[in-house]
């Protein structure tokens, strides 16, 4: 039984280790920059770009389980990975010039709304089985499977 239940979110949970080392990485560049009392502004910009990317980090974990458990988790998995990379993008940008961060934030966001619309999808297939006895799992999972590749569009 519990091998099943594993089977189901093993992705999500990988994604989500991985969050939690690159969470980590962000707080090792912050505490690096703190220690060296004389760039104050390199500091600054470090945990600024740390705040930041902890303020839609909830967001991005409530997201990505919910499109994985409702919908499909490879999808949702993939777009946590695309998401990753882009937040690593976004932290690196920060660092250089606030406008250099600008692509890693708009590519985030995108990611972040096909999430968002994979949740949406999954409910909503939920309610017509469970309200209407029609179920487009398959299907939406076939279409979610073939949109997750075209996060890699820029």
């Amino acid at each position: 039984m519990l091998s099943i239940v594993v089977e189901h979110i093993f992705l999500l949970v990988i994604v989500t280790l991985i969050s939690v080392l690159q969470n980590a990485f962000f707080a090792t560049k912050v505490e690096r920059e703190g220690k060296e009392h004389n760039n104050k502004t390199a500091f600054e910009r470090v945990s600024c770009a740390n705040r930041n990317c902890m303020d839609s980090y909830p967001t991005f974990l409530a997201v990505m389980w919910c499109a994985g458990l409702c919908l499909n988790q490879a999808p949702a998995a993939f777009a946590g990975i695309i998401y990753l990379v882009a937040r690593q993008k976004y932290f690196v940008g920060y660092m250089g010039q606030t406008s250099q961060s600008t692509p890693g934030y708009l590519f985030g966001k995108r990611v972040l709304s096909f999430l968002i619309l994979m949740c949406i999808v999954g409910i909503f297939n939920y309610l017509l089985l469970r309200y209407f006895g029609s179920d487009y799992k398959d299907t939406m999972e076939m279409i979610t499977n073939a949109a997750s590749a075209l996060l890699l569009i820029p």
